[in-house]
């Protein structure tokens, strides 16, 4: 699958388990758990996505992203 880099934006490649997301332009190479993190940080908008990771976030907010 194909996803932006969050680096160079270039197009760079997401693994099909999305284990990795790896680009040939600036040799990124992360998981997507890294990947999700990068994003949230470089870009505000994006960083309500980190409470998807939360385990149960019922009632809970996702937290700041420092806690992360």
């Amino acid at each position: 699958m194909k996803v932006k880099c969050p680096q160079c934006e270039e197009i760079a490649e997401l693994g099909d388990d999305f284990s990795y997301v790896r680009c040939s332009h600036c040799s990124l190479d992360m998981t997507y758990g890294e990947y999700v993190k990068f994003i949230a940080y470089k870009d505000a908008k994006y960083s309500d996505i980190l409470g998807d990771y939360a385990n149960d976030n019922e009632g809970i907010t996702s937290g700041t992203l420092d806690e992360w």
